[in-house]
């Protein structure tokens, strides 16, 4: 019998190391949040995991705190990075897993973390080889020119996101919204008036540069 393909969504919430150690770690932040979704080979959320995570050499500042809603109390009691990526990796199914998160900015963070910290995990460095980037895929479906946020995605795709931005298990969850859909539509279905946006972006220009040149000859020739 065939073993059922499974995906990961995953979002990091970080901190920033602390200004005397970023050149003795060579890392500018930590992980303090692991959320995920589970999802089978339909991309359908079967299950979660959501942990804090005990930051050694930061703590959550006040813009931190602001941003992710995540105080330094809720992260006193929290297991250390290690141990929250053992429960992280004992929570992954057996077989074959495939892990998904918006930019590659948290596959990063986590191969920094793991290094500086002289963490090894057999299972993780496997699965940073097959990681997708949801945000590239959306990119590529959209023709878009910069990197997309979230945000404007889930709008764009008519996807009504739920719970608080910067909480690393919603944002998974509205990820593996999105994520569904980047994956079952052939043509990317978008909000019409994201798609009008697009369509006048790329608009072609009804005059050359030599026109607009022209133009300016005219302007300066009358003007002297």
């Amino acid at each position: 019998m065939e073993q059922m393909k499974h995906y990961v969504v995953i979002d990091l919430e970080m901190s920033n190391v602390e200004r005397r150690m970023k050149k003795v770690l060579h890392m500018g932040m930590e992980t303090i949040q692991i959320g995920a979704v589970l999802l089978n080979d339909e991309f359908d959320i079967i299950d979660s995991f959501n942990t804090y995570v005990k930051p050694q050499y930061s703590h959550a500042d006040s813009f931190i705190t602001g941003l992710t809603g995540i105080k330094d109390e809720d992260l006193a009691d929290a297991p250390v990075f290690e141990d929250a990526l053992a429960e992280f990796v004992d929570w992954l199914p057996s077989g074959d897993v495939v892990m998904v998160s918006w930019s590659f900015s948290d596959r990063a963070q986590l191969s920094r973390e793991m290094e500086n910290k002289g963490i090894t995990c057999p299972r993780l460095e496997t699965l940073f080889e097959t990681w997708v980037d949801a945000q590239q895929i959306f990119d590529e479906k959209t023709d878009s020119y910069r990197a997309s946020s979230l945000t404007d995605a889930l709008n764009a795709c008519d996807i009504n996101a739920s719970g608080n931005a910067h909480n690393g298990l919603d944002d998974a969850r509205n990820t593996a919204l999105l994520f569904k859909k980047l994956m079952t539509e052939p043509v990317l279905q978008l909000n019409p008036y994201y798609a009008e946006a697009k369509k006048e972006e790329t608009t072609p220009l009804t005059c050359s540069l030599g026109d607009l040149f022209s133009i300016f000859n005219l302007a300066g020739a009358t003007a002297d």
